[in-house]
């Protein structure tokens, strides 16, 4: 019997040693150890995009959160631009030019981190949304990362 997982969560943070965390469930995602994009007997399933979810945060980027990585549809991105819209998100997209998706990726974090740290957004540390796409996938051919910053 096939079975598939919706979500993962772990908990983590910033740090190197969190960093590294991170990376090692998304090997797992990747390579089809974890049944998210792939189902047990590794059949990939079409039509699901993977999307990073930040929340139950400790305290702000500094502290410890949980990081879960959820199967999307469609209709997920529609939802999310809809709230983008009604102000409750601020959304940043980012591409790499040297087709690095981590460069992105720490790009458009850095870009938040310094609308924080200036003033101009307030972030909610309620659910933020990440998603990378990489350059395979993209109409300019160049790795995309999207955030989600829920604003108050």
């Amino acid at each position: 019997m096939a079975y598939k997982l919706k979500e993962v969560t772990i908990r983590t943070n910033n740090s190197e040693e969190g960093t590294k965390k991170i990376g090692e469930i998304w090997g797992d995602i990747t390579s089809g150890k974890l049944p998210l994009l792939f189902d047990t007997e590794h059949m990939f399933q079409q039509g699901v995009s993977p999307v990073s979810k930040y929340s139950n945060y400790s305290s702000d980027e500094s502290g410890e959160y949980d990081l879960t990585i959820i199967a999307v549809t469609a209709d997920f991105f529609q939802k999310i631009e809809t709230a983008v819209s009604k102000g409750l998100y601020k959304k940043y997209d980012e591409k790499s030019e040297n087709g690095e998706i981590g460069v992105c990726t720490r790009n458009a974090w850095e870009k938040v981190w310094l609308e924080q740290k200036s003033g101009d957004i307030k972030r909610a540390f309620t659910e933020d949304y990440e998603s990378t796409v990489p350059s395979e996938y993209t109409k300019d051919g160049k790795p995309h990362c999207y955030l989600y910053i829920a604003i108050q």
